[in-house]
């Protein structure tokens, strides 16, 4: 077999490839620098393989089949350069992420969409499938794994940015869809999607420019702006929610000793002789901590405690009440 008759490999699988290739040269354009650094790779890598282990085991369940997904590879782009080594026709989920501005484009091969739509429908998925735009009611079907997998990747990316991922649509061509400027700088993931016996590689691709603040704050060694409001608010909330939590109270007279004997033999009608001075308030306790003293008191026709001030010389976790 000659290199003429091998199936070439997609485009976009050989573009993402190459740029993983390590040891190799590769050009470098001086008037698009490098934005994506390799802190940032790092800290969206933790994030996306986690991402990948949790769509793959949602997908799993939504299709009733096996699906695998593996990251392969980030890296940033020019626009351009990602769309045109797009496959021609190929299945594009165009996505939002609120409150962000800017749209991005998750992308798998049109075959393997098909197939998901085979196996929502009960079928095997083994079939060949059509390479043509989906109809209404295969685009009303598809959504539901795609929302499933855009909840996915909010939640990965909770950690460094809180976005909601929406679905504006299903596109086929790529050279039609024009959701950037050319030469705008655009971060793309890239994953390797098995379902069944298909494998193919999908892409998710997001404008750096929005995400590039959060990036940056998650590689600083300082916590950033959104993680001390964060920090902040998950304090006020536990503070509010333990304010709400109920507490055992007691009010008590001065504990004494007594023997084990004579506790055994009290009987009906015996005396315990306490050692609580008449003149003296009482204890309020919580978990055997004195915090506070009273003296008895009624409201409303119920017995109370009046608290007042601690007596001098007794030693109080609690300050005095004012």
């Amino acid at each position: 077999m000659t290199l003429a008759d091998a199936a070439p490999a997609p485009r976009g699988a050989a573009l993402l490839a190459s740029r993983r290739r390590r040891g190799e040269p590769r050009s470098y354009d001086f008037r698009r620098p490098t934005k994506l650094s390799r802190d940032h790779v790092r800290v969206l890598q933790n994030l996306l393989e986690s991402f990948a282990r949790q769509t793959a085991n949602n997908l799993t369940q939504v299709l009733r089949t096996e699906v695998k997904v593996e990251l392969g590879g980030i890296d940033q782009f020019a626009y351009d350069d990602y769309i045109a080594h797009l496959d021609n026709p190929v299945f594009m989920s165009v996505i939002s992420f609120e409150p962000l501005q800017g749209r991005g484009l998750m992308t798998w091969s049109l075959d393997v969409a098909m197939a998901m739509i085979d196996q929502l429908l009960g079928g095997s998925g083994a079939a060949d499938q059509p390479q043509r735009p989906m109809t209404g009611m295969e685009t009303r079907l598809t959504r539901y794994p795609v929302e499933r997998v855009l909840h996915e990747l909010a939640l990965a990316l909770r950690p460094v940015i809180r976005v909601d991922f929406g679905l504006e649509g299903f596109e086929y061509q790529p050279q039609l869809v024009q959701l950037a400027v050319g030469s705008e700088t655009v971060v793309v993931s890239s994953f390797t999607l098995t379902l069944g016996d298909r494998e193919t590689e999908a892409t998710i691709m997001i404008p750096f420019a929005p995400f590039a603040t959060a990036l940056h704050d998650a590689t600083s060694p300082q916590l950033s702006a959104q993680a001390l409001r964060e920090r902040k608010q998950a304090t006020e909330a536990l503070s509010e929610r333990l304010g709400a939590v109920p507490v055992e109270v007691n009010a008590r007279f001065r504990p004494i000793k007594v023997p084990s004997a004579d506790l055994l033999s009290l009987a009906v009608g015996d005396v315990l002789l306490l050692r609580h001075p008449r003149d003296s308030p009482l204890e309020v306790t919580t978990n055997d901590v004195v915090f506070a003293h009273a003296v008895a008191s009624n409201h409303r026709r119920r017995l109370a405690a009046e608290i007042v001030a601690t007596p001098a010389g007794h030693t109080s976790t609690a300050r005095d009440p004012q």
